[in-house]
């Protein structure tokens, strides 16, 4: 979706609204850097202080991030994922890890029994890029790969509510991929998720819940404190 020119009028609001669409549409992916204001100014039509407050909103809402000295950033790609950030923040990776077993256990069931093709081909698209991102050795493209996974599973469920939950705690889970899942550890046979992607296409819920159990327990395995797993 490329940015257009606004008319007159509430001018700062639509502009607000098409940052807004293009960080929730992913095409600014968390993370990524967003165009510098020379350049949104001439895209859009509109005056320089019109972007800064669009901008300034959104980095009170928490969906982008200044940085002093190099521009500013996607930090999360709504409202709701900006908030479930700031409190993943003040929790523990158990905490989070949680939180998933309690999502993810029932969504694998879910999708196993309403999944379509598409969704298993979608699902096995993933598995294959974290296969592929695991062997090359890149930590970012497996963490990408690893959470595209997941929302594959949760969408496979139908659930609209459930996918939007999910897409909202991804920063979350982002963070507790990238503090568990250690690619010394040879994350291509981490256990678990070779055989949720078979399960789901098998049909098969009760093999989807036990293949989430395996690779939850082998992520509380590596951050759980000795005693308390």
């Amino acid at each position: 979706m490329a940015l257009s020119a606004v008319r007159a009028g509430r001018v700062c609001d639509e502009v607000l609204a098409q940052l807004e669409a293009l960080i929730a549409s992913g095409e600014w992916p968390v993370g990524s850097k967003i165009p510098p204001e020379p350049e949104l100014v001439a895209a859009l039509g509109v005056g320089r202080n019109t972007v800064r407050e669009a901008v300034r909103a959104l980095e009170h809402a928490g969906l982008l991030e200044p940085r002093r000295g190099d521009g500013t950033y996607v930090r999360a790609t709504s409202d709701l994922g900006a908030a479930l950030l700031r409190r993943a923040r003040r929790c523990t990776a158990l905490d989070v890890l949680d939180v998933r077993a309690g999502l993810e256990r029932d969504a694998a069931a879910t999708a196993a029994l309403r999944r379509t093709d598409a969704d298993v081909a979608a699902i096995q698209a993933a598995a294959a890029a974290r296969r592929a991102a695991a062997a090359a050795g890149d930590r970012d493209a497996f963490v990408s790969a690893d959470l595209a996974f997941h929302q594959a599973v949760v969408a496979a469920t139908g659930n609209g509510v459930l996918v939007e939950l999910y897409a909202g705690l991804t920063e979350a889970l982002r963070h507790s991929v990238t503090t568990t899942d250690d690619l010394d550890d040879d994350p291509a046979s981490f256990p678990g998720h070779e055989e949720l992607a078979t399960a789901i296409a098998d049909r098969d819920p009760d093999a989807a819940r036990a293949a989430v159990d395996s690779y939850l327990a082998a992520a509380r395995s590596l951050v759980a404190p000795e005693g308390t797993r």
